[in-house]
């Protein structure tokens, strides 16, 4: 007796694209349950990239590099420790459809990795999706102290060094807060996405500077007018 022929998921790397692009946004309810879960939210989570808060300890702490940081080096290890649970975290939004639409859209370009490494182990990272001047956040892990916002720091310097207008973060929690993200309204959010996608921001642009922390430091940290 033969099995019956799967039916193709509706849901393409496509799709997705199309539905970040008018400002919805899929989770899982965990980690067993294959169903795609919307969201649209009323107030939406942001980090202005003009705003990101780099304490000073934060910011010697960079100074002194602990970690190698890359870009798109391990992309599946990070999204592996994302979608782990943890103690105070037993679910996980992250199940096997999302995981899977992540990894196609990495290999088609338009999901990115920010990776730390302390002597050869990865310690913290996060990723997220790159469309036009717009830049997804999801999710993000540490294993190290800092790791994670160190992470944030190399991500928000190279968003502001390759021209992006936005970077999402979906819902706001006290530690994102602590680190400048902000709560807006659904149709704040809708216009400031509908001019990021005017933009086409370049992701590769920080790797062509020197990237020494100083560097980093003064791209997270930059005022404009955005």
């Amino acid at each position: 007796m033969h099995a019956p022929p799967k039916t193709p998921d509706p849901v393409t790397p496509r799709i997705l694209l199309r539905a970040y692009a008018v400002g919805l946004f899929p989770m899982g309810e965990d980690e067993g349950d294959e169903h795609l879960h919307w969201f649209d939210p009323h107030e939406r989570g942001i980090f202005p990239l003009d705003g990101l808060i780099v304490s000073k300890s934060l910011a010697k702490t960079i100074r002194a590099a602990p970690f190698q940081i890359t870009t798109d080096k391990d992309f599946e290890g990070v999204l592996a420790r994302c979608a782990e649970s943890w103690p105070g975290r037993e679910k996980t939004w992250i199940n096997g459809r999302i995981a899977n639409l992540f990894r196609e859209l990495y290999a088609l370009g338009f999901a990115h990795s920010i990776e730390a490494w302390r002597d050869g182990e990865l310690v913290g990272g996060l990723y997220g999706l790159a469309m036009g001047g717009a830049f997804f956040g999801e999710s993000m892990f540490h294993r190290a102290t800092d790791a994670s916002k160190i992470c944030l720091v190399h991500l928000v310097a190279r968003l502001n060094c390759g021209g992006y207008r936005l970077l999402d973060a979906q819902f706001v929690t006290p530690h994102l807060e602590s680190l400048g993200a902000i709560e807006i309204l659904r149709e704040d959010y809708r216009e400031r996405l509908h001019q990021a996608l005017t933009v086409e921001g370049d992701f590769r642009a920080l790797d062509r500077s020197d990237l020494s922390p100083a560097t980093i430091l003064a791209w997270a940290r930059q005022k404009n007018s955005r």
